[in-house]
């Protein structure tokens, strides 16, 4: 059974999520600030997004390279939780997150405490070998485990031939075999990338993956390189799309958000919205 965002009236309409890259955390080789400043630098980036016009806002602790392979320190889901929890506090649009790498469980405890409404998952189903190395599937573990704690409302959002990473152990495979195999397994649903973070995915894979999985319930999200100059391509083959390059200075994830890049973004969707 399909989690409830997944059927919400949320996807009534194609969703526009932001993401907010969190500062390095405490404990990781970049961290240089406190966890207050961390968590105010996390609230404003949400706000100026909710304030742009985006849906949601996925958060994620990508400053933390290098990114530990599935289990991260207390340090770290303690330092997600208070960062969640004052997000939730200051906008009013749904939000979800992914610890990286892979930290899929400790994600799903973090969304239950926080009020999170979905996770993003790396490693669901099939094996990858990653920047972090081989990282199996785990999604018989997670689905357990999120039923366990009573987070079964909680979406889980799986990454497809994930970017970052090699796919020589599934070379037989291609990415409408992988996401057959994640409905299978339950997910709500699946992200299509390029290869690395702000190149766009595949058109024609998009397109394949929306058609074989359109009598299902699951939904297609593009996760990496959507511009206002391309997101006409992908619109009819998504149901929502992640950004978290685009709109930063300079259209690089590291840097602060650019309002008016922003804007722009939100205004090529909504130009969009009213064609159809």
């Amino acid at each position: 059974m399909a989690s409830l965002l997944a059927h919400s009236k949320l996807f009534n309409r194609k969703l526009l999520i932001g993401m907010v890259h969190v500062h390095a955390l405490p404990g990781t080789p970049a961290n240089r600030e406190d966890l207050s400043e961390i968590i105010k630098i996390a609230v404003e980036e949400a706000k100026l997004l909710e304030a742009s016009g985006f849906d949601m806002v996925a958060i994620e602790n990508m400053h933390d390279t290098p990114y530990l392979k599935r289990t991260v320190g207390p340090e770290i889901v303690a330092s997600m939780t208070a960062v969640c929890v004052a997000v939730r506090q200051a906008i009013k649009i749904p939000f979800g997150l992914q610890i990286l790498a892979g930290a899929n469980k400790e994600a799903i405890s973090v969304a239950l405490a926080s009020g999170a409404c979905f996770v993003r998952c790396e490693g669901f189903v099939f094996s990858t070998v990653a920047d972090e190395g081989i990282m199996d599937s785990d999604a018989g573990e997670l689905l357990r485990y999120r039923h366990m704690i009573g987070a079964d409302h909680i979406t889980i959002f799986a990454d497809i031939k994930k970017k970052h990473s090699s796919h020589s152990l599934t070379s037989d495979l291609n990415i409408v075999d992988i996401a057959h195999a994640a409905h299978f397994y339950r997910c709500d649903g699946v992200i299509v990338t390029g290869n690395s973070t702000g190149l766009p995915a595949s058109p024609e894979e998009t397109k394949a993956v929306k058609d074989a999985l359109k009598n299902t319930d699951v939904k297609v999200l593009i996760g990496s390189g959507i511009t206002p100059s391309n997101l006409h391509e992908y619109w009819d083959s998504a149901d929502a799309f992640i950004v978290g390059s685009y709109f930063k200075k300079g259209g690089f994830w590291e840097n602060p958000i650019d309002p008016e890049r922003a804007a722009e973004l939100v205004k090529a969707a909504n130009a969009l919205r009213e064609k159809e």
